[in-house]
């Protein structure tokens, strides 16, 4: 007589446990047929407050240990990878852990999108963090609408760029894009009201870097002076020179802030003063503190000798980091994304696990994701202050595990005594 394979009631086990959470809270749910594998089981169209809502999401669920790599899971991408990168409707992956009884999510579309055509991943990475249940139901619905969102009109754009340079744009945001002769992309990023602007360049890995009008004119003797402006350099600025832009590039940049200035709310011209970051505990209203910019290599140096001297004095400090971020509910969902990819990398994952002064002596010594996992396991911010500042002031860590404090130090020999 036929048998039916163990992975076959696995996966079935995997489709009805995430329907009948979706049908529990209202949402409708549309199984496709088993025999049209397309690469999705099922159309999700939300609700809200009782309501029907144009949002659908695709869903791709698997079942099953063998889904389990590295730190995470990981759903197949095969011959699925173009229609769930370029389709009208995003594709989320679902991993079903029949020991754990929990179901975990990933925007599959996103990641593809993200990695862009010319590397395409093999697999969609589920981070354990992104855990779909009855309490977090309400956030992934959010996250989930407000990506679908992203495909109509203007945001479409701003989600296709902002998935090309790993940023997320308000929909109301001044974003402009230029593609130079040698087929690399610039993107211009201005909030409405401000005099500083941001832009991203694909030949500097979209590392973000901060202008105004006067900062990209400063160096240009054939500018007028009233547009190059004549206040002092401001060292969080950067210049054409800086940059290396080309003359097309300079003068598509300069017609981008000439073109967004009438349209811009808020203050005119009045001089730029030290920019500010959001939420930094240095800054308060009535004294605000210069931020500066500082070389990502220079940064990644300090950040990877404060790591490896706190695994030093706590070996154990990278299992119970991750143990605290399993444990964080309130997780972004960009981190979430950023951590599927990662935890489903074994050669990622062990150099992470292994990390220590025996192992890595400098960045150089890890693989780029090696590095950014550490960084996402361990800390939970960094806030950069003005370079005027010693580098052990200038950068203050947010530990995931707050350090010890000196009474702790001291009492630790007497506590195994």
């Amino acid at each position: 007589m036929p048998k039916i394979s163990k992975g076959r009631r696995v996966g079935q086990a995997a489709v009805n446990a995430l329907r009948s959470l979706f049908e529990e809270h209202d949402h409708i749910v549309q199984e496709i047929s088993g025999q049209n594998d397309f690469g999705e089981d099922l159309y999700v169209t939300f609700t809200h407050n009782g309501h029907l809502t144009s949002d659908t999401i695709k869903v791709q669920v698997k079942g099953g240990s063998s889904r389990r790599r590295g730190n995470g899971y990981a759903v197949r991408v095969d011959q699925h990878g173009d229609t769930w990168a370029n389709g009208n409707i995003p594709v989320y992956c679902v991993v079903y852990d029949p020991d754990t009884r929990q179901l975990h999510w990933a925007n599959g579309t996103q990641q593809l999108r993200r990695s862009g055509p010319l590397s395409p991943p093999r697999f969609i990475g589920v981070s354990p963090n992104a855990v779909l249940d009855d309490t977090t139901m309400e956030s992934f619905v959010a996250q989930a609408r407000r990506y679908v969102g992203r495909y109509r009109d203007r945001q479409a754009v701003l989600t296709h760029l902002g998935e090309m340079s790993g940023v997320e744009f308000d929909p109301a945001d001044h974003v402009l894009h230029f593609v130079n002769g040698y087929d690399e992309d610039l993107i211009f990023w201005k909030r409405p009201g401000d005099r500083v602007a941001t832009l991203l360049l694909s030949a500097q890995d979209w590392e973000p870097v901060l202008v105004t009008l006067e900062s990209l004119m400063r160096n240009r003797i054939d500018i007028p002076e009233e547009i190059r402006g004549g206040e002092s350099p401001d060292p969080d600025l950067w210049t054409a020179e800086d940059l290396e832009l080309s003359p097309s590039e300079i003068m598509w940049a300069t017609s981008c802030f000439m073109s967004t200035r009438e349209a811009d709310e808020g203050p005119g011209d009045d001089a730029i003063g030290p920019v500010e970051c959001a939420g930094c505990p240095d800054c308060t209203d009535e004294e605000p503190v210069e931020h500066g910019r500082i070389e990502a290599d220079l940064l990644h140096d300090y950040l990877l000798a404060r790591i490896l001297d706190r695994i030093d004095a706590e070996p154990d400090l990278m299992r119970r980091s991750i143990l605290a971020m399993r444990e964080d509910g309130e997780l972004g969902p960009e981190i979430v994304a950023e951590l599927g990819p990662l935890e489903t990398e074994p050669r990622v994952v062990r150099q992470v696990n292994r990390l220590s002064r025996a192992t890595v002596s400098t960045v150089d010594d890890m693989e780029p994701g090696a590095f950014q996992l550490a960084v996402l396991y361990l800390i939970h911010r960094v806030y950069i202050g003005g370079p005027s500042l010693p580098l052990g002031k200038q950068v203050r860590i947010v530990w995931r595990i707050p350090e010890p404090t000196a009474s702790e130090n001291d009492q630790a020999p007497s506590a195994r005594t």
